[in-house]
């Protein structure tokens, strides 16, 4: 198997809402997408499928020094070596590839946020950087577009946290910051039992209207930051953000019932909402 193949064959299998968008990009940019998301998705796997987690970090102290070796011309790992020769033409430095491992790293370390200003500073390495290496590869021609890509970054990432309460409960994880969860009157232990009738309440439901009031208007700031000259090539960006905001909207219409099922569109739809976007270029 070619590290093309391979890069390829792991944004596929993710099942994500990326993939569509990255459909409509030309053959070059569709490359350089596709190593980048294999990359983060072989980082983040990292946390998510180790369970020991001084084997975890051992795995992220390895891609470290791979990044490293890479981008001294030795890369040894399929997804470095289909992302490598790809980087130069799209900005994607080793920086940007560290800050990604450092942010999996803030997985291992912590599974609770005191307040919002440290979860923001999480959502900047694991979503907002991955915005800028993504806006970079579309292309763009005004700085304004990374300020766009990295607040999308966070809508996008505050999302994600709002769909995933019960998953991250079940390993033990709270991404909501433990500030919100006082002022709301939720207990963490709520969360966590997920217990019948699955720690439903009033005061939870008031706390996820807010989470998802915040995620909206980051969205809307993103909007409003991008460049009228950089809205053509950062379609697949705005594909996203519209798969994204539909399933935010999904699940406010099912009550944020979140913490026994995780909220998914189906592959069909977020075909259609990307061809959409696609069409009308928003």
């Amino acid at each position: 198997m070619t590290p093309e193949q391979y890069v390829q064959d792991k944004a596929a299998a993710s099942g994500s809402s990326f993939y569509y968008a990255f459909m409509f990009l030309p053959p070059p940019r569709r490359a350089a997408i596709t190593a980048f998301y294999a990359f983060c998705r072989e980082v983040d796997d990292v946390v998510d499928e180790i369970a020991d987690p001084a084997v975890a970090a051992a795995k992220l102290q390895w891609w470290r020094q791979e990044v490293k070796e890479a981008w001294a011309g030795r890369p040894s790992h399929p997804v470095t070596q289909a992302l490598l020769p790809l980087a130069p033409a799209f900005g994607i430095e080793a920086a940007h590839l560290q800050a990604v491992i450092e942010g999996c790293q803030v997985d291992l370390d912590q599974t609770r946020f005191l307040d919002y200003a440290g979860l923001q500073r999480y959502c900047h390495l694991v979503a907002g950087i991955v915005g800028e290496v993504a806006a970079n590869i579309f292309g763009r021609s005004q700085d304004a577009t990374l300020q766009y890509a990295h607040r999308l970054g966070l809508a996008m990432q505050l999302t994600n946290i709002i769909r995933d309460v019960g998953d991250d409960a079940r390993r033990g994880r709270i991404y909501l910051p433990m500030a919100e969860l006082q002022r709301f009157d939720v207990k963490a232990h709520e969360l966590l039992k997920r217990e019948a009738p699955w720690g439903y309440s009033e005061r939870f439901t008031a706390l996820m209207r807010f989470q998802a009031e915040r995620a909206h208007a980051a969205y809307d700031e993103a909007l409003a930051l991008l460049p009228d000259t950089d809205r053509q090539a950062q379609k697949p960006g705005l594909m996203m953000a519209n798969i994204y905001r539909t399933l935010l909207r999904e699940i406010e219409a099912q009550g944020f019932r979140v913490l026994h099922q995780r909220t998914s569109l189906t592959p069909l739809r977020k075909l259609w909402i990307a061809t959409r976007t696609h069409l009308k270029g928003r």
